[in-house]
């Protein structure tokens, strides 16, 4: 053979090899973004709720009354304005089941602040406020919180925790939209000219799974609030629904 077939023959190798090489370095570096930056999050979003549960003067369960039945005690207490990447709730998903790991609501919905839990869209209402709380999370990566999303129907549940309540929301609609149609987070969604007369929430987060192309959004309204120390609402405890 010439030493132009040789020389050819070599650099088709050493391609081959270098192909090889990127491909084992791709599928690390999925791996590592699939697997390795959720157990990460788990178990640093598990250790800010932890955190934010004893700031709060968190109850033994020996304390705790038993798990109320939904009431209005009134006008429900709204939260002063936030700083940027300020952990001031939790968020619990009954319908995504016993295993699902309750979220830290972070002020903020950069990426950064998104690795931290789920983020709140700034200038959006807060729990207890008139208008419409909108959170955003992740949905594959860094714990992905709304992972589940897909699986809410009408009528389920969204609970937030804050330091002085329980707010108990029940889903209305769900939908997937353009990632540009941000009236969807307006305080009245789809019609930002109009004044608010309800407390909503609304989850958003990317759509189809692995993808960025949509948004899939969940609507849900205030059901009941009741005081973060009168224990537990009865919606975390009768699961999904």
């Amino acid at each position: 053979m010439s030493r132009a077939g040789n020389a050819a023959r070599t650099a088709t190798g050493v391609l081959g090899e270098l192909l090889i090489t990127l491909g084992v370095l791709l599928l690390l570096f999925v791996a590592w973004q699939l697997w390795w930056t959720d157990v990460r999050a788990d178990m640093a979003q598990g250790e800010r709720t932890d955190q934010l549960q004893q700031q709060w003067g968190g109850f033994e369960p020996d304390d705790l009354p038993d798990p109320a039945e939904p009431v209005d005690p009134g006008e429900p207490p709204v939260l002063p304005e936030l700083a940027a990447g300020e952990a001031f709730g939790i968020v619990h998903v009954p319908r995504f089941g016993q295993g699902y790991q309750p979220r830290p609501v972070i002020e903020g919905t950069s990426q950064d602040l998104l690795k931290d839990g789920v983020g709140h869209y700034p200038g959006t209402a807060l729990p207890g406020a008139v208008g419409n709380v909108a959170l955003a999370g992740h949905r594959v990566t860094y714990g992905k919180p709304f992972n589940q999303v897909e699986e809410l129907v009408e009528g389920d549940a969204v609970v937030l925790e804050t330091e002085q309540a329980w707010f108990t929301y029940r889903v209305t609609t769900t939908k997937i939209v353009n990632p540009r149609d941000v009236d969807v987070i307006a305080p009245v969604p789809g019609d930002p000219t109009a004044v608010p007369t309800e407390r909503m929430l609304t989850l958003t987060t990317c759509h189809p799974m692995f993808s960025a192309r949509e948004r899939y959004i969940v609507h849900a309204v205030l059901e009941t609030w009741q005081p973060r120390s009168a224990g537990e609402p009865v919606a975390l405890t009768q699961g999904a629904g």
